[in-house]
């Protein structure tokens, strides 16, 4: 009987090996539901009547579309969008979110979508909007030294002040590891919130992405804002935009990969980012 039961076992054993390919060819996706902030035009943003719009949006769609699949936007805070995404909330991110060394410790980065790099803005009456070295752009990854020296240059200017950050955002991690001790941080929900204290004198400066700001600038409501002192990106800033996804999910990155290098190469991304921040955004 023992003797019975062992070959049984062992035959059984066999079958699921044999089975084991089928189940390998990894998850077919139809339907992606994708997390976004709904608070960080022109990467995206709410409308009066609640749609989701903005780059991110639209750049999403057309992907989707390149991959055949059916796609639902939900809104999610930013600080909290990693969690919802490997919690199960939603499938993917797609927020203007940079694919860092940190975070990709917990998720997964697809190839980039668009690169603008940090940047920082006060209001044009401030000492600050004089800023040196408005406009020049450094790279931590290929010159770090010529970043860190822009940093020493601009530092006694920032002795004191107060900037605004959002939470979790890259902006946030720059001033802790090169402002610390330097300038006071107030940390927001979102980048309208940290612009809403600059306006008012809450704070003295804010950092956030080069195309949210230049967007910000241009709207009425703040006009008394202004873009000054360098650019930075690469290194922990990240390669630029990505989709987040759960490291479980690689099937589903391959088809994002694929589908934002066509989007790359048929000139998509160039024309919704020069539509949406008024220049091309396209990842060299």
């Amino acid at each position: 009987m023992k003797h019975k039961i062992a070959v049984l076992f062992a035959a059984l054993s066999a079958m699921l090996v044999l089975a084991a390919p089928a189940g390998a060819e990894g998850k077919k996706w139809e339907k992606i539901t994708i997390g976004t902030e709904g608070a960080f035009p022109p990467y995206n943003l709410t409308r009066p009547d609640g749609t989701l719009d903005g780059y991110d949006i639209e750049l999403g769609k057309h992907l989707c579309s390149q991959m055949k699949v059916e796609c639902t936007f939900v809104a999610q805070s930013f600080d909290g969008m990693i969690p919802a995404l490997n919690a199960g909330k939603f499938d993917a991110i797609m927020a203007g979110m940079s694919a860092t060394d940190k975070r990709k410790e917990v998720i997964d980065f697809s190839a980039s979508y668009g690169s603008t790099g940090q940047a920082f803005a006060s209001l044009k009456d401030s000492p600050l909007a004089a800023l040196p070295l408005k406009g020049d752009l450094f790279s931590l990854a290929s010159n770090e030294a010529g970043a860190k020296k822009a940093v020493e240059e601009i530092k006694p200017l920032l002795k004191g002040k107060t900037i605004g950050v959002q939470s979790a955002s890259i902006a946030a991690r720059f001033v802790d590891t090169y402002l610390k001790g330097t300038v006071e941080v107030r940390e927001y929900k979102t980048t309208e919130q940290h612009d809403l204290d600059l306006l008012s004198g809450r704070v003295d400066l804010v950092m956030a992405s080069m195309g949210y700001l230049k967007t910000a600038v241009e709207k009425p409501s703040n006009a008394g804002m202004v873009i000054t002192g360098p650019r930075f990106q690469g290194g922990f800033l990240g390669a630029g935009s990505s989709v987040g996804l759960r490291k479980s999910d690689p099937e589903l990155k391959a088809m994002f990969d694929k589908a934002i290098d066509q989007a790359k190469a048929d000139g998509t991304i160039k024309t919704l980012s020069v539509k949406w921040f008024g220049f091309d955004l396209t990842p060299q």
